[in-house]
């Protein structure tokens, strides 16, 4: 038996209702998408089917033949075509920045010179972050394509430019749920939720304060395929300490073992320690942290038997828990709270 081309060993997820919108674009322009459709391996029968799929490898073949051969990035989204080229200037434009905070502000800014039918915003709202689309212009039959392209970019920069994943809190989209609303979670790794004022991400405003790890020689190999950057989801988290940190002292006992943990943050198990461990720290050692704080809390500012503190920070018994907070302090529970209230 032959060995099947690439585009058809790898999960096909995609939905065709994003290249029945590129046909629509090569129709607007009196084009015919045919050659292109060939060269993707995306069959006429499979093009009108409804519930029909493409895997990511077709998807980029499709999308990149369709932006050249429109000369238009957009893929006739907007009321004027993005030339090739366009997202690339946006991408020199921001990696100059010391951190992605600014360039994403940068992002967006110079989004506005290729086309005002749309308006990218940034803004921090305490710990997090929120990337939403303003839409200037009705984009018709174009919109879900447009948006969720578009967060994907941005998302897909940001991700590359810190290399590191940037896990999202909330995804927004302003249409109803599409009947492949299943694809979406693939495509944005996250909650998802339709029906919103604006298609939007919202993720950890802590990583607009790390630093870009990209320079423009990395930014021109990443150039000759950067479609992948729409699909490709980061293993690597640089902040995940700060998160196993927060998600410890949110549920001190309830996230007792890694498998806890690493399904909290929708990480693997081995991701976690590798990850950790790349980080400098530990997961026992951030679980003390969190159990050390939690219980010194609750000694200080309750009156709660030293049993229940156990076991609210997570210790079978009490005695553990002595022994333990001996170990981070050097003095048993009650000779602490002992000493607080003295």
């Amino acid at each position: 038996m032959p060995t099947p081309p690439p585009a058809a060993r790898r999960p096909a997820v995609t939905p065709m209702a994003f290249v029945r919108a590129m046909v629509r674009a090569y129709e607007r322009r009196g084009l015919d998408p045919s050659a292109a459709l060939r060269e993707a391996q995306i069959t006429p029968s499979a093009l009108r089917r409804a519930d029909a799929r493409i895997t990511a490898a077709q998807m980029e073949t499709i999308s990149g033949l369709a932006m050249q051969q429109l000369d238009d990035e957009a893929l006739g989204w907007f009321s004027r075509r993005l030339p090739w080229g366009s997202y690339g200037m946006l991408c020199r434009a921001s990696i100059t920045s010391p951190q992605l905070g600014l360039a994403l502000q940068r992002w967006c800014r110079h989004h506005r010179l290729l086309t005002e039918d749309i308006v990218l915003h940034l803004a921090t709202d305490g710990a997090a972050a929120r990337l939403w689309i303003e839409e200037r212009r009705d984009l018709g039959e174009m919109r879900e394509i447009c948006c969720v392209t578009l967060l994907r970019y941005v998302h897909g920069f940001a991700c590359w430019a810190i290399d590191s994943r940037i896990p999202l809190r909330e995804v927004h989209f302003p249409f109803p749920a599409p009947r492949h609303r299943d694809a979406y979670p693939v495509m944005f790794p996250g909650p998802v939720r339709f029906r919103m004022p604006h298609a939007g991400l919202v993720f950890d405003a802590a990583y607009l304060a790390l630093p870009l790890r990209r320079d423009e020689r990395a930014l021109q190999a990443m150039l000759q395929r950067a479609l992948p950057l729409t699909v490709l989801q980061y293993r690597r988290d640089r902040l995940l300490a700060q998160r196993v940190r927060e998600a410890l002292h949110a549920d001190t006992a309830g996230l007792a073992d890694a498998a806890a943990v690493a399904a909290a943050l929708n990480v693997s198990v081995r991701t976690l320690h590798r990850q950790l461990r790349d980080e400098g720290c530990s997961l026992q050692q951030l679980k003390d942290e969190a159990r050390r704080a939690r219980a010194t809390e609750l000694l200080e500012r309750s009156r709660r038997p030293i049993k229940q503190i156990a076991a609210a920070v997570g210790f079978r018994n009490e005695k553990s828990f002595a022994r333990a907070f001996a170990g981070w302090t050097g003095v048993a529970p009650s000779a602490w709270r002992e000493g607080v209230r003295r």
